[in-house]
């Protein structure tokens, strides 16, 4: 066979094998990426929170008056003279109950505003977006707000003059405490500013659940109403309504504009921020009690979240329901 012939038949040679070439630049390290994006939040963390909490639990076992840098060890004096501080004790009693009632009641009317909201067939984003804007108002001007327009305490007062239809004298709301009807002007003040977030939260949690489970329900003869919201919504809202306690019982221990800023200087119905502000930011300035006060109150918080985590059974699995 002639070599014109062999060349003819022959097969071409294959063509190599084109090799990808490594990607280089930001894109191709993801650790470096990783820590480009989440090192600022990191940092930010480490020094703003995790920096000043070490440092209050360091200082809550010196004697600190007027400075932050003691030197004089003084053990668990400072939580002694917490505990046996009858304005400070007597506070984180009374702000537990007050945990016990408004923590339910806002639950209850974010729940009750997300279900109305849910069912409107028409103006739904109107309604939404109405009920939600509180939440952009600040503590303190919304405080201001119920003390010198609608709880003044004069006949000229949005209160005053409504229950002044009904022929009931004029009620002094934040200037007596017996009987405590600033606890009114609280709760009030607290329910309008908290429950459109929370409302938010439940519609959020009402959209996601499948509507499958109500047309099952109407099938096998449930009533709407009260038997598939027993049934069907609110072991839907499980998760969702465990989240929302959790942070709304945080929240009411860590109230302080709106007491502060409605009661001024009273002696009477004060949260423990106010109790541990005065004591670390008042005339004596005893940043080493403040501190020791503000470790016992963080450990109240965490005894009473994990328990109210446990009965409500957060963080469970599906298969444990």
């Amino acid at each position: 066979m002639s070599t014109t012939t062999t060349r003819q038949h022959a097969r071409p040679a294959p063509a190599k094998a084109f090799k990808a070439r490594p990607r280089r630049g930001l894109r191709a390290n993801s650790t470096f990426n990783f820590w480009l994006f989440t090192g600022p939040f990191l940092l930010g963390l480490v020094i703003f929170v995790f920096v000043p909490i070490g440092w209050s639990i360091w200082l809550s076992f010196f004697e600190a008056r007027f400075t932050v840098t003691p030197s004089e060890f003084v053990g668990f004096a400072n939580y002694r003279q917490m505990l046996t501080n009858a304005n400070f004790t007597g506070s984180l009693v009374t702000f537990t109950v007050f945990a016990a009632v408004i923590v339910p009641t806002t639950w209850a009317l974010s729940l009750g505003l997300a279900l109305l909201v849910n069912r409107l067939r028409f103006m739904r984003a109107f309604f939404r977006s109405v009920f939600f804007l509180p939440t952009a108002v600040s503590y303190v001007a919304a405080a201001l707000i119920w003390k010198m327009s609608i709880f003044n305490g004069v006949r000229f007062g949005l209160a005053n003059t409504v229950i002044g239809w009904f022929g009931v004298e004029n009620i002094a709301w934040l200037a007596n405490p017996d009987p405590p009807w600033y606890w009114l002007v609280i709760v009030t003040v607290r329910l309008w500013l908290q429950s459109g977030f929370f409302m938010i939260l439940f519609l959020a949690a009402l959209q996601n659940i499948p509507q499958e489970l109500y047309e099952a329900a109407a099938i096998d003869g449930a009533k709407p109403g009260w038997q598939t919201f027993r049934h069907i919504t609110l072991p839907q809202l499980r998760a969702t309504s465990t989240a929302v306690l959790l942070l709304l019982l945080v929240a009411a221990y860590q109230a302080f504009d709106e007491f502060y800023n409605l009661l001024s200087n009273a002696t009477w119905g004060q949260p423990p921020l106010v109790v541990l502000y005065k004591t670390a930011l008042g005339e004596n300035q005893d940043y080493g009690a403040g501190s020791a006060g503000a470790v016992i109150l963080t450990l109240l918080i965490c005894i009473v979240t994990l328990f109210q985590g446990k009965i409500l059974g957060f963080g469970r699995g599906e298969e444990s329901k």
